[in-house]
């Protein structure tokens, strides 16, 4: 993959954890902070107790992180695997002594293969979100465990 297309999966994704972040995340982490707070608020607990009040508090957030990363994960598994049959494809076309013709044609045959990659991908995006959106909304006990 080329820089340039690394640069742009990198934004892509850069801009979807941004907007789950402002959109889910951090709201969610907000209620984690207050939640946290009110185990404080608690004169008759002892450490353990308002400890454990406290960690309880972190469980959805951390849920939710836990579900984008590995929807990422998935995400950039695919497009991984996209590239590398590209790289395959590739390496299956050329001749056993291949000249600078066939290479430079093969490169190129290979960049093409990879941004159509990249553009395929970055594409599913929106629905990913979408999909990413309706499980948060729906809270914590929605998310499939990894």
């Amino acid at each position: 993959m080329t820089e340039q297309q690394r640069k742009r999966v990198e934004r892509a994704i850069s801009d979807m954890i941004n907007e789950m972040y402002s959109s889910h995340l951090r709201k969610m982490q907000s209620e984690m902070h207050i939640c946290a707070s009110k185990c404080c608020d608690d004169q008759r607990g002892t450490l353990e107790s308002v400890q454990t009040c406290i960690e309880g508090c972190a469980v959805p957030l951390i849920k939710a992180q836990d579900y984008l990363q590995q929807e990422l994960g998935q995400f950039q598994g695919q497009l991984q695997n996209c590239v590398m049959k590209c790289s395959e494809e590739a390496r299956q076309r050329l001749p056993p002594s291949p000249g600078d013709v066939e290479l430079a044609k093969n490169q190129y045959q290979f960049e093409n293969c990879t941004v159509a990659c990249v553009d395929r991908h970055i594409g599913l995006i929106p629905t990913m979100m979408k999909t990413i959106k309706a499980v948060l909304e729906k809270g914590p006990n929605a998310m499939p465990q990894a």
